[in-house]
């Protein structure tokens, strides 16, 4: 199976091919430190404005650095909180609107979960229990 997976939780416009097994076929990440480091920080406004702007040209790249298309995509995870509500809702409507128009199984990934289950990419056979620590900007959780 071939997931699609969309984050756009803060300032990084991210898109990602992988295989059921969890094997990365590819990883596009737009940063947009350089937009934000004169204002000391995230702005939510100008962020999910470069979002918009970024999104389509990050998933297909994904896509064209995967060797695959959209029509192989079989299934969508999206990032659907916590994060800026701005930026959420660019990721989210982008993913429900390909959803919708190809028949695809959308799934809502919450932004710490995934970062916890991102140890399984390092090591597929972790089994609970087992304490995970999640420093993610504005959102910290153990």
């Amino acid at each position: 199976m071939l997931v699609m997976g969309i984050e756009t939780s803060c300032d990084e416009t991210s898109c990602a091919l992988l295989e059921a097994d969890g094997h990365i076929l590819s990883n596009v990440v737009s940063s947009q430190v350089e937009v934000h480091r004169p204002f000391g920080g995230v702005v939510p406004e100008i962020a999910s404005r470069k979002h918009m702007e970024w999104i389509l040209p990050v998933m297909r790249e994904a896509l064209k650095k995967a060797g695959r298309t959209m029509g192989q995509v079989e299934a969508i995870a999206v990032t659907q909180g916590p994060g800026l509500v701005g930026s959420l809702l660019i990721g989210l409507g982008v993913a429900k609107a390909l959803a919708y128009a190809r028949g695809l199984p959308l799934v809502g990934v919450h932004h710490l979960a995934g970062h916890i289950a991102a140890a399984y990419l390092e090591d597929p056979g972790l089994e609970p229990p087992f304490v995970a620590l999640v420093v993610s900007g504005g959102h910290t959780a153990l």
